[in-house]
């Protein structure tokens, strides 16, 4: 365990460190955004051009920053005995940094230039299939009453690449409010990592590349998370929430699809992959919810709108910081419900569960009704 919190300790500090240099060369790039509320559309046309010494729009590729810290991390990883071997016998360190390299560079890419949603999903597709080739996918399904389903490297292969896909734009997606998606990513990867670390059934030897991606991940996300907490400094930007979402992703690929045979304190994740999808809970029901609701109205689903759970929260009235807390307290609940049972006696659980959800609950309600209630900022 010593070793994973080196890991982290190292990829949250390099992270957050170079978080400022990577904001400047944002904006000697022009990489920068109006933050939801303050642009043109909200202000006028007067607010189109900055005035005054300093650009208000924040800068983006906040994402490069969490790239740096992951090497870091990656480096000092490497010669540590909880992952030595991992490194010297198996390709998914590897896999996994091709595919970050690709998600980084498209990601930049649209921050930059604001590419097409096509273009987006086949690069997407791109990154994740890097992963699943060089090493890192999926091998078996376990499912209830049929037992264990192994999987050819073509079908895996392709199921990776699907799974890979979907958690990159969960996140991307996520990625609405200062702070939102690097506080709830960060709170799911450490649902997950406690997990991993005392659920992991007869699959303890492939353990080490799941634990280490969901420690990266917590690292770059909390280490990130110190200037993008509102009032955000630098926004991540595709660059970053798609880089989260593939660690994330990645690591529920390592653990959950690679056990042929998950232990009675797995039956959570007897249908593979749900843990990782419960641990970000937030996104997933927003990310359907948004979906149903453009198909509804007829819009296309991938047009951006301000639609969003986490909008309705924060607009027009609402603390930002307010309606922020709210959604991780969501995702402490689903990070709880799966962490809980192995940790601590069922009542236990069921206790702290029900409170957790009944005084979110009531946060969520209170957040929906007040919005024409004047701000008063936390």
């Amino acid at each position: 365990m010593i070793d994973h919190l080196v890991v982290g300790i190292v990829a949250a500090a390099v992270t957050a460190l170079v978080t400022p240099s990577v904001g400047w060369f944002a904006r000697r790039l022009g990489a920068v955004r109006w933050r939801a509320g303050e642009g043109p559309e909200a202000q006028g046309e007067q607010a189109s051009r900055p005035s005054g010494r300093r650009d208000p729009r924040v800068p983006v590729l906040g994402g490069l920053a969490m790239f740096l810290g992951l090497l870091a991390a990656l480096v000092v990883a490497a010669p540590r005995d909880a992952f030595a071997d991992l490194f010297a016998t198996t390709s998914e360190p590897v896999a996994v940094l091709a595919g970050v390299v690709a998600i980084v560079a498209l990601g930049a890419l649209d921050d930059l230039l604001d590419l097409s949603a096509a273009l987006k999903l086949a690069g997407q597709l791109v990154a994740a299939t890097l992963v699943a080739a060089l090493g890192l996918q999926l091998q078996y399904f376990w499912l209830p009453s049929i037992g264990i389903v192994a999987l050819s490297d073509d079908l895996g292969l392709v199921l990776t690449v699907l799974f890979l896909v979907a958690f990159v734009n969960l996140v991307n997606l996520a990625d609405g409010l200062d702070g939102l998606a690097a506080g709830v990513t960060g709170i799911g990867a450490a649902a997950f990592l406690l997990y991993a670390l005392r659920g992991g059934g007869t699959a303890t030897g492939l353990l080490s590349s799941a634990t280490l991606l969901a420690t990266i991940t917590i690292g770059v996300a909390f280490g990130f998370l110190v200037h993008n907490w509102y009032p955000a400094r630098i926004f991540m930007g595709d660059t970053g929430s798609m880089l989260l979402g593939l660690l994330l992703g990645a690591a529920g690929v390592a653990h959950v699809g690679r056990s042929s045979s998950p232990s009675a304190t797995e039956l959570i994740a007897s249908v593979p992959l749900v843990v990782p999808l419960v641990v970000l809970a937030v996104p997933v029901v927003d990310t359907a919810v948004t979906i149903v609701r453009r198909l509804r109205h007829d819009l296309p689903v991938t047009r951006a709108d301000l639609g969003h759970l986490h909008h309705a929260l924060v607009a027009p009235g609402d603390p930002h910081r307010r309606a922020v807390l709210v959604l991780y307290g969501w995702s402490v609940a689903a990070g709880l419900s799966v962490v809980g049972p192995l940790y601590l006696a069922d009542g236990t659980v069921l206790v702290m569960l029900v409170g957790t959800v009944i005084v979110m609950a009531v946060a969520t309600v209170l957040g929906l009704r007040g919005r024409s209630v004047p701000d008063a900022r936390w």
